[in-house]
């Protein structure tokens, strides 16, 4: 299955805001078949950056839009090196 590195412009987000936003793509992922295994908040440049396993981008987004609706800006199809 592909993993995908996404990545959201989103102005002042903090990382306690996140924590939510995650959990709510984890109650939706089952559906789909997808996983969001794991993510990061850069405060200072407003982004946010999911890694998440799925059948493909579309999938991905659509957990996103259904889960909390702050849809990926940019994701990227990426393998994991050494």
């Amino acid at each position: 299955m592909p993993t995908y590195m996404d990545m959201h412009d989103i102005p002042g987000v903090k990382a306690e805001d996140v924590v939510g936003a995650h959990e709510a793509d984890v109650k939706v992922q089952g559906q789909y078949g997808v996983n969001y295994k794991h993510y990061w908040v850069d405060e200072e440049a407003g982004k946010v950056f999911c890694l998440v396993d799925a059948p493909d981008r579309e999938t991905a987004t659509r957990v996103h839009q259904e889960a909390h609706g702050l849809v990926a800006h940019t994701l990227y199809e990426v393998e994991q090196g050494a």
